[in-house]
């Protein structure tokens, strides 16, 4: 590719990030459902996808974007998305879901040298350790890679409970990488690593501290993980432990377009946490390798931004979809993620 080609995609993935943005700090999941907002007509084309499930009965307030989960101590479930100072949903039993408030409803102050709008966060990561509930989310400027991660911790995961602890890491127009879209894993050795990437070279990997949350002052190495050389669409990394494999689950191409999202999830895996993470052919996803798991089907458009969890009847993967016979609207999905012969997910 020339340098003149090169700089022609970069400003068109760019714009296509303006666009996500803009929708996205707009509140897009009220929006969409309060204004009835209409998307271009939709036309089922992916046979190939057909014996993908459609997504587990949920229902209540579950217009939602970035979903993470995780289930409180105190039994309830808590759903975290994107919104204005980051919505959270509660439900009991996994399927009706109610909308509770907000992490943090006055947003980040900190969060003003790298997005016009403080409350303006999105794809948060929860999970929780030692007595804590962790929330890292992002933050950043339009169309740019000027980002940043925070977190926010609470002991309860209620609103009203959440205690913003600032920057965890960053990025500028100056790096090839875009310090968004984090997760939380913590290894089989007890380490802790969080992950992130949108776009640019794709999904790195840092070490992060236990006693602070933040990076690792005697590590500060920024691993690579995933890149796709050409379109560079990769983005929302999280990392799932199972049996004696990391496995890394990424959304590929383009969200937020409504009925003409192309959103896809893939995998690969790795028998150690920094990698090489490669596909089921074999092939590095630091070479453009990935196996896809869930993709449009039917009615479901676009499925991404995801999570995985665990829970006490089966792992779990949580994301958004775009809704085909709903004008679009981005909507919950959760489904059960079974593990084939060869250890190998799928969603069902």
């Amino acid at each position: 590719m020339n340098d003149q080609h090169l700089d022609d995609s970069r400003q068109e993935h760019r714009g296509r990030r303006i666009r996500r943005r803009t929708w996205l700090v707009s509140s897009l999941a009220v929006a969409l459902a309060a204004s009835g907002a209409a998307f271009a007509t939709y036309t089922a084309t992916n046979a190939s996808a057909a014996s993908y499930p459609n997504p587990g009965a949920v229902n209540g307030n579950i217009t939602v974007h970035d979903p993470s989960m995780v289930k409180g101590t105190d039994g309830v479930y808590y759903l975290f998305s994107t919104g204005q100072g980051i919505d959270i949903r509660t439900s009991t039993d996994r399927t009706k879901f109610t909308y509770a408030g907000q992490v943090l409803p006055n947003g980040a102050t900190w969060a003003s040298a790298y997005a016009s709008d403080v409350k303006a966060l999105w794809a948060p990561d929860v999970s929780y350790h030692n007595g804590l509930y962790y929330l890292y989310y992002s933050a950043s400027s339009f169309g740019s890679n000027h980002s940043a991660i925070g977190l926010a911790t609470s002991t309860t995961a209620k609103p009203g409970s959440w205690t913003d602890k600032g920057v965890v890491y960053t990025s500028n127009t100056s790096k090839d990488f875009n310090a968004i879209d984090p997760s939380l894993i913590v290894d089989s050795s007890g380490k802790w690593w969080l992950t992130l990437g949108s776009f640019w070279s794709g999904i790195k990997m840092i070490q992060i501290d236990p006693s602070t949350g933040k990076q690792l002052a005697s590590n500060t190495t920024r691993y690579s993980l995933a890149q796709r050389p050409s379109p560079d669409a990769m983005e929302a990394p999280v990392i799932f432990k199972h049996g004696s494999y990391y496995y890394l689950f990424v959304s590929w191409d383009y969200c937020c377009k409504g009925t003409s999202s192309t959103y896809r999830i893939m995998v690969g895996r790795s028998t150690s946490i920094t990698g090489t993470y490669k596909d089921r052919n074999g092939t590095a996803m630091t070479s453009g390798g990935g196996t896809e798991i869930l993709a449009t089907h039917g009615s479901i458009i676009g499925p991404g931004g995801q999570s995985v969890m665990a829970d006490s009847d089966n792992d779990l993967l949580v994301y958004h979809y775009y809704d085909g016979n709903a004008n679009g609207t981005a909507k919950l999905g959760i489904n059960f993620l079974g593990w084939d012969s060869s250890g190998w997910p799928y969603v069902w």
